[in-house]
């Protein structure tokens, strides 16, 4: 692939990935493809259909769920208490809630591998967590991933303001709240 063909895909991707976080799976293609500067012809020549590109999306979040937990993994053993909150804070960065409600129909075998091998890295990243007397014993990687996709997701209006420190507040409950007894 050419390398402004490989830009203008790369942003086709990170512009759905926005709009599917803002505005749910629904969103209009042809809004994706405004937003990443292409027309929609560019954008189902990349793509043939809101699944192709939905899988796309999903894959590259669980590419940097597992580069987050990588990442954890070569500090961890030097400052696990820092690496341990600083993972969390990252995965809740990526907005998780947002858009696995957004992706949630699209589910393909190419992407629950992916998410089989992603959940394995954080499983590991989780042991040695828990080895460190981070998080309790049966806390899992699934359930670390779909606990900070509920806090994460987005709020009605009324909420958000009311409370605009909610998600980092919560986040800080998850942290204590993970800690073993």
């Amino acid at each position: 692939m050419r390398a402004d063909a490989a830009r203008r895909r790369e942003a086709i991707v990170r512009e759905a990935r926005r709009l599917f976080a803002a505005q749910g799976g629904g969103v209009a293609l042809e809004a994706v493809a405004e937003a990443a500067g292409v027309g929609i012809a560019t954008l189902y020549r990349n793509f043939e259909s809101r699944h192709a590109l939905a899988d796309e999306v999903a894959l590259a979040i669980l590419a940097d769920i597992g580069r987050a937990a990588d990442e954890a993994l070569a500090t961890v053993a030097d400052s696990p208490d820092d690496t341990w909150a600083a993972f969390v804070n990252r995965l809740v960065d990526l907005d998780l809630g947002a858009l696995s409600a957004a992706l949630a129909e699209y589910v393909t075998a190419a992407v629950r591998q992916t998410q089989t091998q992603t959940l394995e890295r954080v499983e590991e990243l989780l042991d040695t967590a828990k080895d460190a007397g981070l998080v309790r014993g049966d806390l899992q990687a699934l359930e670390l991933i779909v606990g900070i996709g509920l806090l994460t997701r987005p709020q009605p209006a009324a909420v958000s303001a009311a409370t605009p420190e909610l998600v980092p507040r919560l986040v800080s409950i998850l942290l204590a709240g993970m800690r073993p007894r």
